[in-house]
Parts: C-alpha cells; sequence; structure tokens
C-alpha cells in the first residue's frame, strides 16, 4: 500500500526507512499455538503488558519466529525487553495520535544520569532512557489478525527515526516532510520498526478484532544498576 510520499510499504527497509515488513513470519500452526498461549490476556484494555508468560519464550528467543527476526536485525544477542499486547475491537475502537515511543521498562529504580522521569503502568516501572539507547533498539510488532486499510494499520513517518527525540511542536511538520505510510498486515506477518519513529493509528472505519503482540528488543545491558523487565 502506498503512502503520501508514493512509497510502497512492503519496500520499506529498517536501517532505510526504519520499518520492515516480514511476510508469513509465522506459519498458520505458529500463530495457533501463539493465539493459544495468548487466549486469557483480558480483551478490554487498550494495551496489557506481559510479563513471565509460560510458552512465550518459544516464540521470542533466538530459536523463535519471532526473535530469529531481531537476530538478523541487530548486533549481538538481542532479547526481549518489554511485551505488550493491543486488542482493537469493534468496542474499543480507539485512535492514537503522532508520537514516538520513549520509555522502557525496568525492574527496579535505580537514579541514573539521564534516565527519567519515572511511571508506573499497570504496575510496571517504566523510565524514560536517554535517547541513543532508544535509538539501538528495534520494535517487533506480530499480527495476529489481518489489518486491511480499513482495520486502523499503525501509520509511520519513514525516516523519523533518525531524528533523535522529537519536540511535540515539531512532530505536524516532521511527519509533513517524512510523509506517511499504512503499515497493513496479514495474520502472521511481523513489522519491524525502529523504536524511536514517529508513529500513529486511526479509528478503524470498518473495524474487526485487531490484536497485535509488541516486543521490544534490545541488545545491551543498562547502565547503573538498572534492569530491563523482559518478557
Amino acid at each position: 500500500m502506498n503512502g503520501s510520499s508514493g512509497i510502497v510499504a512492503a519496500n520499506l527497509r529498517l536501517s532505510a526507512h526504519g520499518a520492515e515488513l516480514f511476510s508469513a513470519a509465522l506459519d498458520a500452526t505458529a500463530l495457533t499455538d501463539l493465539l493459544r498461549v495468548l487466549r486469557d490476556q483480558p480483551a478490554d484494555r487498550a494495551g496489557v503488558r506481559l510479563f513471565q508468560m509460560p510458552g512465550l519464550d518459544g516464540f521470542l528467543d533466538a530459536g523463535g519466529p519471532v526473535g530469529r527476526i531481531a537476530m538478523g536485525l541487530m548486533p549481538s544477542r538481542p532479547r526481549p525487553v518489554r511485551g505488550l499486547l493491543f486488542d482493537k475491537t469493534q468496542m474499543a475502537n480507539w485512535s492514537l495520535g503522532w508520537h514516538q515511543d520513549r520509555v522502557i521498562a525496568v525492574r527496579q529504580r535505580a537514579d541514573v544520569a539521564g534516565f527519567g522521569p519515572w511511571t508506573r503502568k499497570q504496575g510496571v516501572l517504566h523510565v524514560a532512557p536517554p535517547a541513543e539507547i532508544l535509538a539501538r533498539m528495534t520494535t517487533l510488532r506480530v499480527h495476529l489478525d489481518d489489518v486491511p486499510g480499513t482495520n486502523a494499520p499503525l501509520l509511520v513517518a519513514p525516516g523519523s527515526h533518525r531524528l533523535g527525540r522529537i519536540a511535540e511542536c515539531d512532530v505536524p511538520r516532521i511527519v509533513s516532510d517524512c510523509s506517511v505510510v499504512s503499515c497493513v498486515a496479514t495474520a502472521g506477518d511481523v513489522w519491524a520498526y525502529a523504536t524511536p519513529i514517529l508513529h500513529a493509528s486511526a479509528r478503524a472505519t470498518q473495524p474487526r478484532r485487531r490484536r497485535v503482540l509488541q516486543v521490544d528488543y534490545a541488545a545491551e545491558d543498562l547502565p547503573g544498576g538498572l534492569e530491563w523487565l523482559g518478557v
């Protein structure tokens, strides 16, 4: 699908544009198995934070269908450091304005220069790290349902991941300069994103269930005694 710049979504590359599609990364059997692992998660929240879920490691670790993608995109041995499950439905058809993901999930608080502010979401401790840590991370979005253009695909501004931390007042101009690409997907596809890329999601015009497992990967330890929460 073309964005306003004429860029074809399937031609995006992570290094150049900040996004890349991996079609049919999960076959029908793997998709069924993953849905079984996630089946008991609540469906009444915009996003559910996942931690220590039995059965999920086999998908996200280096040998799994999701972890293998991270291994091919990142140096060293990346590991999953935060997981969320999004479940958009007809009854929960929200929109999300243009923004960058700016926080990481950690196990405990430690006062380290450059980290802050601190927040707690669904009982999980989050902190905004220095921008260069986010720049070295990769976010994978595993599509559990089909996401055509009418069912609120993620929108991205290609190239915005290279601009560091973007002030809110500059977001509209940068989105206009970078253009917008709509990341449609089929169940089993995985979209990879540079974690700091500007992204958004509109309300679905023909809403159907749209479940997405989002996993952040990092290939480095945190400083000053901070530890990634993990998945």
